[in-house]
């Protein structure tokens, strides 16, 4: 009987260390996570000449106009190249398969995005200073 009740009390101690482990790295992620927006330029390995201006014209409004914010991490701008094995998740999440511009919110862990690619295949060679002040928009829009 004494080895059964041992038995138990190890078993129930292991169970709640266990758990409040658990806990508290879901804690950890959570505060990690900051409030931001992030702007994602996905490439291929090839590129056409609008693909190369969109990221260049992105990258330019962005870094013109959230200096700061980059600075401390509330805008976040990253090129990803969807032909890299490591991007492969990323770009499955975003479902994207060719060169595309997300916007995306984190608010409390939580993310809601705006798919911007068609407007920026639109304007990003052609438009570039339209192409830039609607960005810079959609970005100071998803700040507040």
């Amino acid at each position: 009987m004494k080895r059964v009740i041992l038995l138990l009390t190890i078993c129930l101690g292991l169970f709640a260390c266990g758990n409040s482990n658990a806990k508290g790295n879901k804690t950890a992620e959570k505060q990690a996570e900051k409030d931001r927006v992030e702007v994602l330029y996905f490439h291929g390995k090839q590129r056409c000449a609008t693909c190369m201006a969109i990221e260049k014209n992105a990258k330019a409004a962005i870094e013109a106009a959230f200096a700061d914010e980059l600075k401390n991490g509330t805008v976040i701008f990253r090129t990803i190249d969807i032909s890299k094995a490591e991007n492969e998740a990323i770009a499955d999440k975003y479902e994207v398969t060719w060169s595309s511009l997300f916007v995306s919110k984190w608010k409390d862990g939580k993310e809601s995005k705006e798919n911007m690619t068609e407007y920026s295949f639109a304007n990003a060679r052609t438009a570039p200073d339209t192409f830039k002040e609607g960005l810079v928009k959609k970005v100071k829009e998803m700040l507040k």
